[in-house]
């Protein structure tokens, strides 16, 4: 029998059939109510979320963006590279020591030489007619301190014979007078003389030295870096001739330089004078021989900062035993240095530089925008040190806006950054 069939049976009652249609009805809001309830607890939460969601993004999107990075500390160890010229340990220019013509020429550039060894002669016959002269002068002024001698004895014995006389009675006393005053004349004379042969002699004696000025010799080992004459110039006591131009300079006879250890010279800013000491060492490195570093020893410093640029004059020596290293050559000077507290590092990018000094943009925790002066150490080109004003913890805005302001909020990006 089909299940439904009370329905329209046609003995069923009305009242039965009003219970019937009622129940039906229950059933039916019933449904209605659930579908109701699962509706509200589903539906609603999700479009209330949606709500927030979009209003959240609409805020958001109202907001800048910024890139924001850390500051970085840097290593304990850091290497400083600077420039540096080479020069000779020792570097001199010879000068002619006396007058005359050039007779010999024993070396030329790039020739090695010895200390004391020959490199040139003069021929400077007016200094040896002067030596000649002053010999026939000390000579002739010899004798004549012994006629004075010889005159101041015999003025003396005739000075005590009219004493003896005096006291006889045979002489008057006036007469003993005049033979005093004639034997302390002979004795002034004998002084005079005295003088005049120390002083002629004296005047041999720089002859002779000037004369032996004749041999031009190496003051040290070395080598001939430059030759400013050519045999038969006509030379001059402290300067020599320029065979191109005819004309006398101070440009020297040759100039020599000791090469077997150089001298390197650095300019050292005022940033790293703490961490330069004496006895340090520093690898020196040629751009030409980039495989091949010399260690050198620094042996002094200025003391004092240069005031034009603020740099320490600090001096490097170093062993150049296989002639790789000449003077005039420009190298890089690598100092390394350890710092019990590091700076911190920031991008350079972060840096803003206005009327108010050296500043970075800071993300604070309310998300506003605060800029916080700093203070600058060593630039690395795409980094910088901080010496004050930042405590590590920061977030700093890079390349920051010109609108950009003050307390202005702003929503950050967190930049992936290299570790040191």
């Amino acid at each position: 029998m089909d299940p439904n069939q009370h329905l329209s049976d046609p003995l069923e009652t009305p009242a039965a059939k009003i219970k019937h249609r009622t129940g039906r009805l229950s059933w039916i809001l019933l449904g209605i109510g659930m579908l109701t309830g699962l509706l509200a607890v589903g539906i609603v939460p999700r479009l209330n979320r949606q709500t927030e969601l979009d209003a959240a993004l609409l805020k958001t999107k109202e907001l800048p963006t910024v890139n924001v990075v850390k500051a970085q500390r840097s290593p304990a160890a850091t290497d400083s590279v600077l420039p540096g010229s080479v020069q000779a340990i020792q570097e001199t220019t010879i000068y002619a020591r006396t007058n005359g013509y050039l007779k010999l020429l024993l070396v030329d550039i790039g020739d090695r030489v010895q200390t004391g060894q020959l490199v040139a002669e003069i021929d400077s016959p007016e200094t040896d007619q002067e030596l000649q002269q002053a010999r026939a002068d000390l000579a002739s002024v010899q004798a004549n301190l012994v006629e004075a001698r010889a005159n101041l004895e015999l003025a003396r014995q005739s000075w005590q014979r009219w004493q003896a006389l005096v006291k006889q009675g045979a002489e008057s006393r006036q007469a003993a007078d005049e033979r005093r005053a004639a034997f302390n004349t002979s004795r002034a004379n004998v002084s005079a003389a005295i003088a005049d042969v120390n002083s002629r002699r004296a005047n041999v004696q720089r002859l002779v030295v000037l004369q032996s000025f004749k041999k031009v010799t190496a003051p040290f080992s070395g080598i001939i870096t430059a030759r400013n004459v050519n045999s038969g110039a006509l030379i001059a006591a402290g300067s020599s001739t320029d065979d191109a131009t005819n004309t006398t300079g101070n440009s020297g006879l040759f100039r020599i330089a000791r090469t077997d250890i150089l001298r390197i010279r650095v300019n050292v800013p005022q940033t790293l004078v703490k961490s330069i000491q004496v006895g340090q060492t520093a690898q020196i490195q040629l751009r030409e021989l980039p495989e091949k570093p010399f260690i050198g020893r620094i042996v002094r410093t200025a003391d004092s900062l240069d005031p034009t640029s603020n740099t320490l004059v600090t001096e490097i020596e170093v062993r150049n035993q296989d002639d790789a290293l000449r003077p005039g050559m420009y190298t890089s000077v690598k100092f390394t240095t350890t710092s019990a507290n590091p700076p911190l590092l920031v991008p350079a990018n972060t840096l803003v530089i206005n009327a108010n000094g050296i500043q970075v943009a800071t993300v604070r925790e309310d998300q506003t925008v605060h800029y916080q002066k700093i203070e600058v150490g060593r630039d690395y080109g795409t980094e910088v040190e901080i010496t004050s004003g930042l405590g590590g913890q920061e977030s700093l805005i890079a390349n920051p806006t010109y609108n950009i302001q003050e307390g202005t909020r702003v929503q950050a990006v967190a930049l992936k950054q290299q570790q040191n």
